[in-house]
């Protein structure tokens, strides 16, 4: 037997055993992987992988989610090694959905794809950029909006990647206010909460924004006093109140601890006067960019300029800048607004 036949054999047996391991194990609730919705253009399936773990690895080596790692989760271009980025949290959300997907019996391969998609469309600048992203464009901006768009349309110049259905609903459906057509896309929701807000936290703590004693004591004493703790509490509160049912949900007592802590966290870090003074500086860039790219498309990147050709420009524009990491920002508004210097011969040295 030639190796290629032997190479193709052992592949279909290994994902077979995948589907038949989910048929045994997983919860009547959960996603088969062999019964995907599909993709929106057909391809060859993968003999080894099912489609949630090809989605999986697309994503890995995408474009856009390399980019998260420099771009911004609370604080603008976190000076320190330990503060959380776009791709920090990106891989924290994806640990606790996976952790939630098994405790449930659910498709752990389909949340994994999931949480790392989620955050691909977002800006630089963190939700800052993102609001002003939102004012600037006539038809708006919302980055669970965005990651589908970058999935769909600009990953792979212009091809995308051409998920199965229920990544691409999952993504776009990861917001609170979402609703996810999957249990495994509404464990990640849960876990994109979960994570920002704890994890967000003990950044704010190790700015020195915020001391330990500061949190809302009864949410503490619900959840915990660590990260660890609450995170934990919260995990086990969503297996308690969703093990062998049609839903993924959190204990009332945790999940009103959990909104109180987000509502803690907006009014003592997210939207205060220094971070108000810093989304000033945020807004005057992409305005300033956005502006001058809509006065002159031809200045725009050549897969963008063709981008427009197809899209109306005021959202390729929020395209590109969308995609841009917090420092690529700076750069490109340096380059387009700041005067060059011209070089100091000796004589003008001596001179000064």
């Amino acid at each position: 037997m030639c190796s290629a036949v032997r190479f193709m054999k052992i592949s279909d047996s290994v994902k077979r055993r995948t589907y038949a391991r989910e048929r045994a194990f997983f919860s009547p609730y959960a996603q088969l992987s062999e019964n995907t919705r599909g993709r929106q253009r057909p391809e060859e399936p993968c003999n080894m992988r099912t489609d949630f773990q090809r989605d999986r690895d697309r994503i890995i080596y995408s474009k856009a989610f390399l980019r998260l790692k420099n771009k911004t989760q609370v604080f603008f271009s976190p000076e320190g090694d330990h503060f959380r980025t776009r791709m920090t949290h990106t891989i924290d959300v994806s640990q606790i959905a996976r952790s939630i997907a098994r405790s449930l019996a659910l498709n752990e391969d389909l949340a994994e794809a999931i949480a790392l998609g989620h955050d691909l469309g977002h800006t630089p600048f963190g939700h800052a950029g993102e609001r002003v992203l939102n004012s600037l464009s006539p038809f708006g901006f919302a980055h669970n909006e965005q990651s589908l768009r970058v999935v769909d349309v600009l990953e792979k110049e212009g091809k995308g990647l051409n998920l199965t259905f229920e990544v691409r609903d999952g993504i776009v459906n990861h917001k609170k206010s979402g609703h996810p057509a999957t249990l495994e896309g509404k464990a990640v929701s849960l876990a994109d909460r979960i994570a920002y807000v704890n994890h967000d936290i003990e950044d704010a703590i190790r700015a020195g924004l915020l001391k330990e004693e500061d949190l809302p004591k009864r949410d503490i004493a619900v959840l915990g006093n660590s990260s660890r703790d609450r995170i934990n509490t919260m995990i086990t509160s969503i297996y308690e109140n969703s093990v062998d049912r049609n839903d993924v949900k959190m204990g009332e007592e945790e999940a009103k601890a959990l909104e109180d802590l987000r509502s803690f966290m907006f009014e003592r870090v997210y939207i205060t006067e220094q971070s108000m003074k810093e989304e000033e500086r945020a807004k005057r860039m992409l305005s300033a960019m956005f502006d001058y790219f809509r006065k002159d498309k031809d200045k725009l990147p050549a897969f963008y300029l063709r981008l427009s050709e197809e899209y109306p420009l005021e959202q390729v524009i929020s395209d590109y800048l969308s995609s841009m990491t917090d420092k690529f920002a700076v750069a490109v508004f340096n380059n387009i607004f700041i005067p060059k210097s011209w070089g100091l011969t000796e004589e003008d040295i001596e001179e000064l």
